[in-house]
């Protein structure tokens, strides 16, 4: 659910977010 938060706020941020808790 947060990286879901986070790649709708900030979709370049999202990659870095994503990689890094996924």
């Amino acid at each position: 659910m947060a990286k879901e938060k986070f790649k709708r706020t900030k979709p370049h941020v999202n990659v870095g977010t994503i990689g890094h808790i996924d």
